[in-house]
């Protein structure tokens, strides 16, 4: 770079900048990830074990100085390999080409900023470009092997490597030396010429991005491992950083009148004592110790203001008739949201009270659901983008905070309050042939392609957003469905164990109801999502009316075409007759990438077939309707006899009857289908649960119904 790039670029004034994107590589199963940082918060959701908690870790290790040290397993898993191929490659002489597959950990962190008003300030040592219209700065933190420390890596390393045996011997080698050997750069980047870079200190980002986490294990419920109350040490901390601000807030003002104070009290306190020592104490010399001569000892007492309100100021609750109650005798819930909401608060006064503050304020929420009823997540996940306001007017208004919020939640309330635009889903990288994941994509819901948005955040909204958190799913048509299903997946999870069979009971399943006629909608969802999902709808055979050309319902084998709307979705086609659909039908259930769908089919090869599911229970079980079977028969006949017996029954009590009051029955083979399809790729991240005292895996169910 040259000495005129070099120099501080001259450009429009800066007004408060933001995190816009993020870019992990090689860190844990963030292989290769990109996350859009929304400008207040942004709220990350998945299954367990998919990244998300991992992304403010990084984050909080790069953007902080001090030291820091990453180990040999917090590489991506699908980047150890590369360790290997570096060696080949040194091994051989090419040192130069050796470094280039050598892994390394990387955060790209893109900042926007625009207006007038302020100078540069922090932000100014990441400005690289002189592009008077460029708005945009780009810092890379990478954690790589040090220059000339490639030798000491690789020393005593084996002389061929094989897949055997070589490389785990190899691996074992070096990795305790990574710790020692690696270290942590940071690079300006200029957003309009890449080529153009400028090293810059860990100083000068964490002077223009600071970074907090709220922990999701905040000691609240544990009364044995807790001496002091939390909410204490909080004020503490809050007192200390008053203390040494100079910004003339109201808690400046407060630690300045109760350092006063305390003086006046420790000089009273110490006249009292030194007299009541004069009296009560021996002097030295009464000893006749030989060497101490005429030496003697005073008393002084000292009280640290900074750790009064952990060691003496308690959180109380008014109780009835005047008694205060102490904070330990506060529900979890209130406490937490507290607890919350003060260490916010105090990350705030910490900015705040700095000088030169930094430019952005990242803060990272695990969690927040923690001991939180659903309408209070609701309510917090709202109100978090709105304390970047109430804070500062607790000061009068004198400061502004330019937070910016990340929660990672597995709570379907927060995400459903949220709303599309500020979610990122963390995929696992899942494939059919390939059930092992090594890697998550995150995913921008605003992005999806051919997604009805609107339509999708207010079903999601008033059904529960389980989605974003399932191993599987099961969309179904309506109320009969929504009760038998559960049913059904009992009776076919105790089948299958008895022949040792994995259940789909263990796994977190959520069954959504969705209709028929809306069913469609979410299929682009689903495959933006990559979630493994069954839909469950009626095959709704119809044919032309005999005074009319509007179609009608009717029986199976006499239908001509189908009314059901995710059906001719999912196969790109407006007429399709009933014959067909069992011939695409005939020797599993039709799939399309992650998606399976299950129609009526018959019980046994050119068999009657159900048109809805009560039509199909009844052919699944004809001895419990009392309806004989008879060879004379046609298929016709049978199906005609099998809706006239359905519509005996309400829809809802048909279901409940049989979910509920009768057993022994058989599952229609269409759901047993589609069952045994859903059930025959187990999620990568093993949802069986395995209590670590009896090591036995909880068959506790997981299905959950919205």
């Amino acid at each position: 770079m040259s000495a005129e790039q070099a120099k501080q670029p001259q450009k429009m004034p800066l007004r408060q900048p933001t995190v816009t994107k993020v870019e992990v590589k090689n860190f844990r199963l963030l292989q290769d990830a990109t996350v859009r940082f929304d400008e207040d918060v942004t709220v990350c959701v998945g299954r367990n074990n998919t990244g998300k908690t991992s992304l403010a870790e990084i984050l909080t290790r790069f953007l902080r100085t001090g030291e820091i040290s990453l180990r040999f397993e917090d590489f991506s898993i699908g980047s150890h390999q590369k360790f290997g191929e570096a060696y080949r490659k040194y091994a051989a002489g090419d040192e130069a080409g050796a470094r280039e597959l050598l892994p390394e950990i990387s955060a790209t962190v893109s900042l926007s900023y625009a207006g007038a008003g302020e100078e540069y300030g922090n932000l100014g040592p990441l400005i690289v470009d002189l592009d008077p219209d460029c708005t945009k700065a780009i810092v890379a933190i990478r954690y790589a092997l040090k220059p000339g420390a490639m030798k000491e890596l690789f020393r005593d390393a084996p002389e061929v490597l094989t897949a055997e045996w070589g490389e785990p011997i190899f691996v074992s080698l070096i990795a305790p030396r990574i710790p020692h050997l690696y270290e942590r750069t940071a690079v300006a980047i200029d957003p309009t010429d890449p080529t153009n870079s400028r090293t810059v200190s860990m100083t000068d980002v964490a002077q223009a991005i600071r970074v907090d986490f709220v922990k999701a294990q905040r000691g609240l419920d544990d009364e044995k491992e807790r001496p002091k109350d939390q909410i204490g040490k909080i004020l503490e901390s809050l007192f200390m950083v008053a203390a040494k601000s100079d910004d003339g807030s109201f808690l400046k003002t407060f630690a300045n009148r109760t350092e006063s104070a305390l003086e006046e009290i420790v000089e009273s306190l110490n006249n009292h004592l030194e007299n009541m020592y004069s009296k009560m104490a021996p002097t030295v010399e009464e000893f006749g110790y030989p060497g101490l001569g005429n030496r003697n000892f005073a008393t002084r007492t000292t009280l640290d203001t900074k750790r009064l309100l952990s060691n003496f100021t308690s959180i109380r609750y008014p109780g009835a008739g005047g008694v205060e109650l102490p904070e330990s005798y506060s529900g979890l819930g209130s406490r937490n949201l507290l607890m919350i909401l003060l260490t916010l608060f105090s990350y705030y006064r910490e900015y705040a009270s700095r000088g030169n503050k930094p430019c952005v304020h990242l803060i990272f929420i695990e969690e927040p659901e923690a001991h939180l009823h659903p309408q209070m997540q609701e309510t917090f996940i709202h109100q978090l983008g709105v304390f970047k306001k109430r804070f500062p007017a607790a000061d009068d208004g004198e400061h502004k905070w330019n937070a910016q919020f990340l929660v990672t939640t597995h709570s379907a309330h927060i995400a459903n309050r949220a709303g599309f635009p500020a979610i990122r889903y963390f995929r696992l990288n899942e494939s059919a042939e390939n059930q092992e994941a090594y890697s998550s994509t995150v995913l921008n819901l605003a992005e999806a392609p051919g997604v009805d948005k609107d339509f999708l955040h207010k079903y999601l909204t008033l059904t529960r957003a389980d989605l974003f958190f399932a191993d599987k799913a099961i969309l179904i048509e309506g109320t009969t469905e929504r009760i038998f299903i559960p049913a059904a997946i009992a009776e076919f999870d105790e089948k299958g164990q008895k022949n040792g069979a994995a259940s789909l009971s263990s796994q977190y399943v959520s069954i959504m109801e969705v209709g028929g006629a809306y069913a469609h909608l979410f299929y682009p969802f689903l495959d933006f999502l990559g979630l493994q999902t069954l839909v469950i709808t009626d095959m709704d055979a119809a044919k032309p009316g005999a005074d009319s050309k509007q179609l009608e319902p009717c029986c199976v084998h006499e239908g001509t075409s189908t009314t059901n709307q995710g059906i001719k979705k999912w196969f790109d086609k407006h007429e399709l007759s009933p014959s067909q659909l069992l011939q695409e039908a005939e020797e599993s259930i039709p799939v399309d990438g992650m998606r399976g769908l299950a129609y009526q089919v018959p019980e046994t090869r050119d068999g009657p077939c159900g048109r809805t599911f009560e039509d199909s229970f009844i052919l699944a079980n004809p001895g419990l309707f009392e309806m004989s079977v008879d060879g004379s028969e046609s298929n016709l006949d049978k199906e005609l006899r099998a809706r006239g017996l359905a519509k005996a029954y309400k829809k809802s009590d048909f279901a409940l009857t049989f979910a509920i009051t009768q057993h022994d029955w058989n599952i229609p083979r269409y759901i047993r289908r589609g069952l045994e399809w859903l059930l025959d790729r187990n999620p990568s991240d093993g949802s069986a649960e395995v209590d670590e005292a009896t090591d036995e895996v909880s068959t506790t169910s997981q299905v959950v119904v919205r």
